[in-house]
């Protein structure tokens, strides 16, 4: 079982600490794109614009983001994969080292799991039984009171 102290939670350390990317905010940027809102308003928007949909600003990485999100994920499949070979992690029994205790307890839940079955088949016909009663006792009921709309002789 791995301890959370051996566990790299952000992956390596040299791709931890990388510089953040240049800001296309600069002052220039900044004055150019007021200028272009006071000469003619839809200058300034489309500067506007294009700094943001540039992917230039500070808060995106450029597609690093992605890739480092799939070497995670690549690194998380590679630990699991480690500790199914291992035996266990839920998919199927670990051996305890006695094959006559393994054979025995294969055969009891393999038992179990046949119980299991008949006993949800008998509920189900239980279920089905105690709905038909219900059913017949309702039509019993229904079939005894005159119809409203058949025509009285007299």
């Amino acid at each position: 079982m791995a301890n959370a102290a051996d566990y790299n939670r952000w992956g390596p350390t040299q791709q931890r600490y990388q510089p953040a990317p240049r800001s296309s905010w600069s002052p220039g940027w900044i004055l150019l794109t007021v200028a272009g809102f006071i000469v003619w308003w839809p200058i300034g928007l489309a500067l506007l614009f294009y700094t943001l949909w540039s992917r230039n600003m500070g808060c995106w990485d450029r597609g690093s983001r992605f890739s480092n999100k799939m070497e995670r994920m690549q690194d998380k499949m590679e630990r699991m994969r480690e500790r199914m070979d291992r035996g266990g992690f839920g998919f199927g029994p670990p051996s305890s080292g006695n094959r006559a205790f393994d054979e025995y307890r294969m055969e009891t839940l393999r038992r179990l799991e046949e119980e299991q079955v008949q006993f949800k088949d008998f509920l189900d016909r239980l279920r089905h039984a105690k709905d038909k009663e219900e059913f017949d006792a309702f039509m019993a009921q229904h079939r005894t009171k005159p119809a409203p709309d058949a025509p009285q002789q007299g």
